[in-house]
């Protein structure tokens, strides 16, 4: 199974992964941009799995699974694996969803993860994510947190939990969770980290946990513009453009507030872009536009949320079309990603339902790399040092 490829860098082979609740492999971009090699994936949704085998066509060493995970055992694992990740569903779990948490139909299969971990006894990976909605901190008042946390513990592992908003590296905004199980975490000094925001406290606080806060730089703060180099450029007389009828529809819908912010955008003499979403005020649709340069969180069509829409103005113009498929890709770092041949509802399903790419690659470089190789935080121990020094 193991093809034994080499990283680029260093020549040495890869660290293998293992990749849970695959979706269309957005988590596996990011972990193989930063140096891991996706061995073996799991999803239950066939539509996700045709887009996963689309894009990656007959990869040496990889094995996908599509299929129920309750149906695996431990033994149908590779046992060789470095990091295992897993992004479970969070339907039962986000401000969208029902609200029941863990033991929701969708998000309890997290259980499945566990166990399947659990088989792997011995061969458990030293390191294992989970990543979900930022409402998994709050859901049933935080307890949900800390029966995923003590699941890790039971396994062995000590649990770091951040937040992280993918607005941090693209124009969108989209805020996850991610729980990093580490069996071999730092040393007991605790670091302080704006990915670890006041309301995620409670559970550091919470002495029947084990839990630790790793060293780790700061990324890149929250980007307020940018939008503009993700949208597709269109001619005037494209289709997809909305006929006059409907656009005056939507411009029709908006509070005075949207429709002077619109008015003011319209009358510049530079083109801008902004987006919008649909939403039920009151008992009446009618469309928000969002006041900064970035795009909402892309989302799927389940749970109330709405697709969202593009809105061009300037030169005394405003036109409006839905977002397209492409630019679902570019949004979550995947600009790339194959969807030839693809529904376009299929492609927007999977994009919205995923992990962002550069997320995930900046915490396989900065956190679960180094993890692996015992150099976590090194680096900013060698600056606060220096630091030290020159101020005294």
């Amino acid at each position: 199974m193991n093809d034994n490829r080499t990283h680029t860098a260093t020549g040495k082979a890869c660290p293998q992964a293992l990749e849970f609740f695959a979706g269309i492999g957005l988590a596996r971009l990011g972990l193989e941009e930063s140096g891991f090699q996706v061995e073996w994936s799991n999803d239950i949704d066939s539509a996700k799995c045709e887009m996963y085998r689309n894009n990656f066509t007959d990869t040496p060493g990889h094995t996908l699974v599509e299929g129920d995970m309750s149906e695996l055992s431990g033994d149908d694992l590779p046992h060789d694996a470095s990091i295992a990740w897993g992004s479970s569903p969070c339907t039962d779990l986000s401000l969208a969803g029902t609200r029941t948490g863990l033991n929701g139909k969708q998000s309890g299969a997290f259980w499945q993860y566990v166990r399947l971990l659990e088989e792997l006894g011995d061969s458990r990976p030293p390191i294992a994510i989970l990543e979900n909605v930022n409402g998994l901190a709050t859901s049933h008042s935080g307890e949900d947190l800390a029966a995923a946390v003590h699941a890790f513990n039971v396994l062995g592992y000590s649990v770091d939990v951040l937040s992280i908003d993918t607005r941090r590296f693209i124009p969108q905004s989209r805020p996850r969770l991610f729980l990093v199980g580490l069996q071999n975490p730092p040393s007991a000094e605790q670091f302080d980290s704006s990915l670890r925001p006041d309301w995620l406290q409670q559970v550091f606080a919470d002495t029947s946990l084990r839990t630790h806060r790793a060293p780790l730089p700061e990324p890149p703060s929250p980007l307020m513009s940018g939008l503009n180099m993700y949208v597709e450029n269109m001619a005037d007389d494209d289709e997809r453009w909305w006929d006059a009828e409907r656009t005056a529809k939507f411009l029709d819908s908006l509070s005075p507030v949207q429709t002077a912010r619109v008015e003011t955008l319209r009358n510049e003499t530079t083109v801008s872009y902004r987006t919008a979403y649909r939403r039920t005020r009151n008992g009446k649709a009618v469309w928000e536009v969002r006041a900064d340069d970035i795009s909402g969180c892309l989302r799927t069509a389940r749970g109330g949320s709405s697709r969202q829409a593009i809105i061009r103005m300037g030169n005394g113009q405003a036109a409006v079309r839905w977002m397209t498929p492409r630019e679902y890709a570019a949004l979550m770092g995947a600009a790339h990603y194959n969807i030839t041949g693809l529904r376009p509802n299929q492609v927007m399903f999977g994009f919205g339902d995923a992990v962002s790419v550069p997320v995930v690659e900046w915490l396989g470089k900065h956190y679960f790399m180094p993890a692996l190789n015992n150099t976590l935080g090194k680096d900013l121990y060698v600056e606060q040092t220096l630091l030290s020094n020159h101020t005294a």
